[in-house]
């Protein structure tokens, strides 16, 4: 496995220029994210089939010739559980490898779960056992040893042979244009950000709290999300999701009661008097500008019984497609169906996933009969 650390811009848009004569390129990212809210890029890894590259980001500071590459529908990139790859080529890149193929979702198609590892795959379909003893090395580091190195490079060096056993397999069980589609909505969810006034959604526990506790745990989760983005730290070293909760909670208005529900010194010191101001802005506002209960599928009559009869339903199309259950529709697409059809938005509004692209055909004249007697 013969490979090259590419560390000039010269070299790199030789190589990418090279890149994007073929039909398809593989493509990997090593990425560092511990305390920060975005991932910090490490290495990219490039492999045409003829050119195995290194990509060194932190010697090059001009990439633009491989997010050129990204961005030529001419040349499929395919990567191997490429969600963690995408946030990064959308943060360092404002672009997306397109068109892309995901060899974790081929193999999804070919009847694996939906977390199929690459050494598992690997291992499978071409004999080979790696090294997966660096996955969680320091990215960042310089000099990478040959270890690393090679971690690295195997990492696109084997994801070839891997798509073109896996391709034609895909091809004669029918799902060619499933797998695009599958592939082409990954892209779109990771596009998407998240609305800083809907950030309290998505705290644990939030149903628990009343519209006006609600209304601070917005106000401070909208204010959470872009202080982190401002200062590229983590959500929870910003302020602990709990104590974001206990905030609304309690309605808490002095930093004494926020050492006493455990609130960090740090959060305190430096967050306390902004998140009291927060609070009180709640106390200005009219309750009619409190936002709605959070009600939980969960807690409404006949929810269990409707997602067994849905889980029937997706366990008798995967027994006719061979696709596992979860691949098919998970919990949260379940959940998605449902919400969709008790809130009263369908046919209008966009479509819940089950009822879209792929799946359409596969569930909605079975599930449409079951969401009209909701």
């Amino acid at each position: 496995m013969n490979f090259e650390v590419i560390t000039s811009a010269t070299r790199l848009e030789t190589v990418c220029l090279q890149a994007r004569n073929q039909k398809a390129v593989m493509l990997d990212t090593e990425f560092v994210r511990t305390r920060t809210l975005y991932p910090k890029l490490g290495l990219v890894q490039l492999y045409d089939g003829e050119t195995l590259a290194l990509i060194d980001p932190l010697e090059i500071d001009n990439l633009e010739p491989l997010w050129e590459l990204l961005r030529d529908q001419s040349v499929t990139k395919v990567l191997h559980a490429c969600g963690e790859d995408l946030e990064v080529f959308q943060y360092y890149a404002g672009t997306m490898p397109v068109p892309m193929i995901d060899t974790q979702v081929m193999a999804a198609f070919l009847g694996y779960g939906v977390s199929a590892g690459f050494g598992t795959l690997v291992k499978d379909f071409l004999g080979v056992e790696l090294d997966k003893g660096e996955a969680r090395t320091n990215w960042l580091a310089r000099p990478l040893t040959d270890r690393q190195l090679d971690y690295a490079a195997a990492d696109v060096y084997y994801l070839k042979p891997l798509f073109d056993k896996l391709l034609p397999l895909v091809e004669a069980k029918g799902w060619s244009e499933a797998l695009e589609q599958e592939c082409a909505a990954q892209v779109l969810k990771r596009m998407r950000t998240v609305d800083p006034d809907m950030a309290y959604l998505d705290v644990k526990n939030a149903w628990q709290l009343n519209p006006r506790q609600l209304a601070i745990l917005q106000k401070v989760a909208k204010w959470r999300i872009l202080e982190a983005r401002k200062r590229d730290l983590a959500l929870n070293f910003v302020l602990k999701e709990l104590n974001l909760w206990k905030l609304a909670r309690f309605e808490i208005k002095s930093k004494a009661v926020m050492d006493k529900e455990g609130f960090d010194n740090m959060e305190i010191q430096r967050h306390g008097n902004r998140l009291i101001s927060l609070v009180n802005e709640v106390e200005r506002m009219s309750p009619a500008e409190y936002p709605e209960k959070i009600v939980r599928l969960v807690d409404l009559p006949g929810y269990k019984q409707r997602v067994k009869e849905i889980k029937d339903v997706v366990n008798a199309v995967a027994e006719e497609t061979g696709l596992m259950s979860e691949f098919l529709a998970s919990k949260k697409q379940i959940n998605q169906l449902i919400s969709w059809a008790w809130k009263k938005q369908y046919p209008q509004d966009s479509l819940p996933e089950m009822l879209k692209s792929w799946r359409k055909p596969l569930f909605e004249e079975r599930v449409l009969p079951l969401l009209k007697t909701v």
